[in-house]
């Protein structure tokens, strides 16, 4: 197995300074960069963990705290293991956070991301991927239909509020993505409910942009997640084929 090299990093962003892991294979050679963008629970032992295994195969990958603005990571004090009873309480405090992030402000951070990314020594030349859970599946979308000339793959597992009615929904900027999607849904999720999942495709269809999306049966939302009580082994283990198969496809 691939050693990595992990270690928290601080990224210059128009608002501030956004905190972040970094994690790359320990060779000393640079290799393609990958975005992640956490869920509302955001960067913690788990999320990092979920970078480790990317970059052991064979990525330098950012996981930025995308809720700077509010402080460093972690801004709400997490518990090693998050059951549906501490759900309530950990979203009075995350909630407000998540809906101040927004699209403007989404688009204003990935810049800053996807330059310090190629600007680094450890990534190669070339577009990046950038996959996301929970939010942060909407954040890909947004980045990919943003930044068409810097993004080559994009993915999103349990995302939610994909394809809403909203003016500035992420499905609408479908005619600008270049990259290759994937998107894992969980069928017992409301954040992304049939209507949207179908919204969603069609749009990327009627754009033509290449892409595979699947629901996930019996999954939760959160199912990526093994430090809740959403996780689910085998959805999760079908999650990590289709994102690195997608990432060796397109970087």
């Amino acid at each position: 197995m691939t050693t990595v090299l992990g270690s928290s990093v601080d990224i210059p962003t128009q608002d501030g300074t956004a905190d972040a892991y970094l994690v790359h294979p320990d060779d000393n050679t640079p290799h393609p960069g990958v975005l992640l963008y956490m869920d509302a629970f955001g960067l913690r032992p788990h999320l990092n963990g979920m970078a480790d295994r990317i970059a052991a195969a064979g990525y330098t990958v950012l996981v930025p705290n995308v809720f700077y603005r509010a402080g460093r990571a972690p801004i709400a004090e997490l518990p090693d293991f998050i059951d549906p009873q501490q759900r309530p309480d950990l979203f009075e405090t995350l909630g407000p956070h998540i809906f101040a992030l927004t699209s403007e402000l989404v688009v204003r951070d990935a810049d800053a991301y996807l330059s310090w990314l190629a600007r680094s020594p450890l990534t190669t030349d070339g577009p990046v991927g950038v996959t996301g859970y929970c939010m942060g599946a909407s954040l890909a979308l947004r980045t990919a239909g943003s930044f068409p000339e810097r993004v080559a793959a994009a993915a999103g597992f349990h995302g939610g509020r994909m394809a809403t009615d909203a003016p500035d929904s992420p499905h609408l900027l479908a005619e600008r993505i270049t990259a290759e999607l994937y998107f894992g849904h969980a069928d017992q999720d409301p954040g992304m409910p049939a209507e949207q999942i179908d919204r969603l495709d069609k749009a990327l269809s009627a754009a033509g942009v290449r892409h595979r999306a699947e629901v996930y049966t019996g999954a939760q939302h959160g199912f990526t997640q093994a430090d809740t009580a959403a996780y689910d082994a085998t959805a999760d283990a079908r999650h990590w084929e289709a994102l690195l198969a997608l990432l060796d496809r397109a970087l």
